[in-house]
């Protein structure tokens, strides 16, 4: 099964029993940014995607995923 980018930050996010606000937080964007994420109606800013990763304790291959 194929995931996206936006599917595997919430996978990862709620394994880890974070909001979308508190991960939000901690990378200093809003939710809002975290909310088109997961929904595939936005990507991460490129600065983002090593912080994102670390906070979600993945590598960037596993954030990326099955997605490209």
């Amino acid at each position: 099964m194929n995931y996206s980018i936006g599917q595997n930050i919430k996978s990862d996010r709620k394994q880890l029993g974070l909001t979308q606000e508190e991960l939000a937080s901690q990378l200093f964007v809003t939710a809002q940014a975290v909310s088109k994420w997961k929904s595939d109606a936005g990507m991460p800013d490129t600065a983002q995607i090593v912080p994102l990763a670390k906070t979600l304790n993945i590598s960037t291959d596993a954030l990326f995923n099955e997605f490209f």
